[in-house]
């Protein structure tokens, strides 16, 4: 689905949202990848707009980062650093937050990174016109900036929210070009200008897209090595959706590092004298089944509790990962500070339990093909799916939950449909489906209110498909965006997760990890807090 974020803050986005629109842009060219074009990266997925404020793919963070860079730095252990804000803080009432910012930063247009730039970019993402999918659900209660001055600017929220530095230090909210927004209106897609160690060059659409060295870049984070200019001259993105053919462009020294490097695969690369994996554990929501709590059959709690009781899914991860993944019991992966190890365990496997609550929900009666039926109809769970973005073999565990929920009498109706389709069901969901798997990239539990918050719906910016609503939920997860003490959010966190898990809102399936594969000639290639690649200290050995 679109989001990633679970492939993180990058986002993935994983199952199913559909965004897929147009791009234009100009060429790169081909042969091998160490025939002067500088660093070559094979993605399985074009991005479908390089404007940071409205796309929510993943792989457009992956694109944007080299791009764009962010008021601040998140370290993989929570903490944030200076970037283009050299200091910050934090009003009294957590309402306002004031960053002074670092002297001498240029866009790659020459303009001048400034006080006015961080509010134009911080209003792109809220103006309705920018349609954005993730950056405004991100800063959901931003009010406005105001110019203290040129390096100083003083950030309004209408509400406290312990997640906004995060949010801030995304790409999803990188810091563009005034001119560039103001110039692009109508199309920032294929035309990003932001102030990071590579700028723009072209985007050949379904081929490649194309970045060259900011030779002026002098302000890094503080959390990277080299924070002057990219030691690559040039960086490449070829768009290559085939696993097998991205897999022999990495091993025929076609390309230098391959994104999503399937499970299948994963053997054979650690075993080649060319090229290596490189994984992080994605953080941010896990790849879960999200039930439909609101209406038709799933909003019997018992009926939830039996589809999730009927899944071995231990047994599930490991035949479609082949050993290469772990499952999971939290919507949390356990890369995202707040993780709660106590849901380990917290819902095993109990088909008999499941057969005696279908029975309880009146489900007693069985058609010719084995599954339960009430009043002559059958226990049907309708999931829609856009194949192209259920990768990860997203598509083989699906079908393995299906097989595992008949043999309780459980039908689950998977079918693949067009993006178009799925997003208009997606708009609907809790009249058009019964089930929606997704995952999202973010390090921050934060993440959680995307999926459950009342207001957080698709079409508002959210991920609450079902339009769910419970005032506990609702109130922990205010609670805990409000809260500026760690203990106390890990706390609400804590309960969050148990009482999904405890209602069968959801059922966490794998924990998603980022896989490269890497030629042996990379050096300093290396993942963020939110397991997007950086590029910034990447080199090539001779």
């Amino acid at each position: 689905m679109i989001p990633r974020p679970s492939r993180p803050a990058r986002v993935v986005l994983a199952a199913g949202i559909a965004v897929v629109l147009s791009s234009a842009g100009c060429a790169s060219g081909g042969g091998s990848a160490d025939a002067g074009r500088g660093f070559v990266f094979a993605t399985d997925m074009e991005p479908d707009c390089l404007d940071p404020q409205y796309s929510a793919l993943d792989v457009t963070a992956t694109v944007d980062r080299p791009i764009f860079d962010s008021l601040v730095a998140m370290s993989s252990d929570g903490r944030f650093h200076p970037w283009l804000a050299e200091r910050w803080t934090a009003g009294r009432d957590g309402r306002s937050y004031t960053f002074t910012l670092r002297r001498g930063v240029r866009f790659h247009d020459g303009t001048p990174l400034d006080a006015a730039a961080v509010k134009a970019t911080l209003d792109h993402a809220v103006d309705p016109k920018t349609k954005s999918r993730y950056a405004a659900s991100l800063i959901r209660g931003y009010r406005g900036s105001d110019v203290v001055s040129p390096t100083t600017v003083r950030v309004r929220l209408d509400e406290p929210n312990a997640a906004f530095l995060q949010a801030l230090s995304t790409p999803y909210l990188g810091i563009q070009s005034p001119a560039s927004i103001e110039k692009n209106a109508r199309g920032l897609c294929g035309a990003p200008v932001g102030s990071g160690p590579f700028r723009f060059v072209g985007w050949t659409r379904s081929k490649s897209i194309t970045l060259a060295r900011n030779p002026g870049y002098s302000w890094g984070p503080a959390t990277a090595a080299n924070r002057g200019a990219a030691r690559i001259p040039r960086l490449t993105f070829r768009i290559i959706s085939e696993n097998s053919v991205r897999l022999g462009a990495l091993t025929s020294g076609e390309v230098h590092a391959i994104d999503n490097v399937p499970a299948l695969n994963m053997k054979t690369l650690e075993r080649s004298s060319s090229a290596t994996v490189k994984r992080a554990q994605v953080p941010g929501a896990v790849f879960g089944v999200f039930l439909n709590g609101t209406k038709g059959v799933l909003a019997d709690e018992r009926v939830r509790v039996a589809l999730q009781r009927s899944l071995d899914m231990d047994a599930i991860v490991k035949s479609v990962y082949m050993g290469r993944a772990s499952r999971a019991w939290s919507l949390l992966s356990p890369a995202t500070v707040g993780y709660e190890p106590k849901t380990v365990g917290s819902w095993p496997y109990d088909p008999a339990l499941s057969a005696r609550l279908l029975d309880q929900a009146g489900w007693t009666g069985r058609d010719a093909e084995g599954f339960r039926t009430k009043d002559g109809r059958r226990l049907t769970l309708r999931w829609p799916y856009q194949a192209q973005l259920f990768r990860d073999r997203r598509d083989v565990l699906a079908q393995a939950i299906q097989a595992q929920a008949k043999r309780v009498g459980i039908h689950v109706d998977l079918r693949s449909v067009d993006a178009g389709t799925l997003t208009q069901q997606v708009l609907a969901a809790r009249d058009r489906m019964d089930v929606m798997g997704a995952s999202f990239v973010r390090p921050e539990p934060d993440i959680l209110r995307y999926f459950y918050a009342a207001d957080r719906f698709p079409g508002k910016g959210g991920g609450n498909f079902f339009r769910y609503t419970d005032g506990k939920l609702d109130g922990w997860l205010t609670d805990a965006a409000e809260s500026t003490d760690p203990d106390e959010r890990r706390q609400i966190y804590s309960r969050i997760q148990l009482h999904l898990n405890a209602h069968a809102l959801v059922i966490p399936t794998y924990v998603p990890e980022r896989v490269l594969g890497v030629s042996k000639k990379v050096a300093g290639l290396g993942f963020d807090a939110s397991a997007t690649p950086l590029f910034h200290e990447a080199s090539l050995k001779p």
